[in-house]
């Protein structure tokens, strides 16, 4: 193979390399529906406009250490979530309600006393 044969190889190469890798980016969809970021697993956060493996796993982790999200912008708070980035993943994110607590079980009376003769 001469030179401008090599040549015309790698960048058809890099060229089909970066078609794939484009497309890898672009075929991402945003939920169809709100995902509570109180809630959500790792894989689901990563379905958001702009978040990543690392960025979900900032999530959760920030989630871990200071409880849960009391309104979409406590996401401000994480490395790499910008205004812009809130913004376009606004739409799709949700804080829901906190859990409700279950009430205590009632209280069991003593059995009354054996009757005495």
């Amino acid at each position: 193979m001469n030179y401008r044969n090599t040549a015309a190889l790698l960048l058809f190469s890099a060229l089909l390399f970066l078609t794939f890798a484009v497309s890898a980016f672009a075929t991402k969809n945003p939920p169809t529906h709100p995902i509570d970021i109180n809630l959500a697993s790792t894989k689901e956060l990563e379905e958001l406009p702009g978040i990543g493996p690392t960025t979900a796993k900032a999530i959760i982790q920030f989630r871990m250490k200071t409880g849960r999200f009391h309104r979409v912008e406590d996401l401000l708070a994480i490395r790499g979530i910008s205004e812009a980035k809130l913004a376009k993943m606004r739409p799709y994110i949700t804080v829901g309600p906190p859990p409700q607590k279950a009430p205590p079980p009632p209280k069991k009376s003593p059995p009354p006393p054996p009757p005495s003769h």
